[in-house]
């Protein structure tokens, strides 16, 4: 891959694991100085090492650490000590995200607002605190990692599915207003992708179902139902995000892009 983001700071929120970690990659390949934040838990505090092992062999510069984007003052400081190592920011990539099962009968306000907080109001938090530099440089480049129950919905994930239908929406403001700035926002919206969420999710709803069926049984189904057989590749994905930085990718913006293998659930 030819080194197109040379000089160029990046930071990919949520990008300790799964589509965040593969896209800072994918960055980190092409040039670009790589702020890597998301949320540590003390029990696995090896996350940030193991970031910056896999960034460093790119040979730029790399900056990882807890990003609790639920708090404006902590993305207002990290992005502060992301710009000393890696210099202004002019990528962000906002991948983090939780998802939890609950139906709306009976959710409780506790989870529907640490989702909406996690998902929707934590990319708020990151690209009020990145867009003005992006605007006065007049160039950047934003890209929101949604998904396809953006639009079609998905039963006992309600908090998760308004999370990513408000990013859509705040993916075109941010589109209209970097417009005439040379600063790009687009969605990336997947449908499954094979990552520890997933995963995750996939193992809840074994456990609810209740009906003797493994984590791997209902995993199972889900790929049959779905065209190509298979879930997505986070690397699939960090191709797509790395080719949107470009300079030929320029006029693509306030985009819902779809990475589907035929299949929107």
């Amino acid at each position: 891959m030819s080194r197109f983001l040379l000089n160029k700071g990046a930071l990919v929120t949520g990008g300790l694991t799964g589509v965040g970690l593969a896209i800072a990659e994918g960055l980190a390949e092409a040039g670009a100085n790589v702020a890597v934040g998301s949320f540590v838990n003390p029990a696995m505090p090896d996350f940030v090492k193991n970031v910056r092992e896999r960034l460093e062999p790119f040979g730029t510069k790399v900056f990882a650490g807890h990003l609790d984007v639920r708090n404006s003052g902590l993305v207002r400081e990290f992005v502060s000590e992301a710009q000393v190592v890696c210099g202004p920011i002019d990528i962000l990539v906002n991948a983090a995200g939780i998802c939890f099962e609950q139906p709306v009968s009976g959710h409780s306000d506790e989870l529907w607002d640490r989702i909406l907080d996690t998902n929707l109001n934590g990319a708020f938090r990151a690209m009020r605190e990145t867009m003005p530099g992006m605007i006065s440089r007049r160039w950047g480049r934003i890209i929101n990692i949604g998904s396809t129950y953006a639009n079609v919905g998905w039963a006992d994930n309600p908090a998760y599915c308004a999370s990513k239908s408000g990013m859509l929406g705040l993916t075109r403001c941010a589109a209209l207003e970097g417009a005439p700035h040379g600063v790009t926002c687009v969605m990336i919206s997947p449908s499954g992708v094979d990552t520890e969420m997933t995963r995750r999710t996939i193992k809840e709803i074994s456990e609810r179902e209740g009906k003797g069926r493994t984590p791997e049984d209902v995993l199972y189904d889900i790929i049959m139902r779905k065209p190509q057989k298979r879930l997505l590749q986070p690397s699939e994905l960090a191709a797509l995000a790395t080719f949107l930085c470009r300079e030929e990718a320029g006029s693509i913006t306030m985009e819902n892009i779809q990475v589907t293998g035929g299949s929107l659930t």
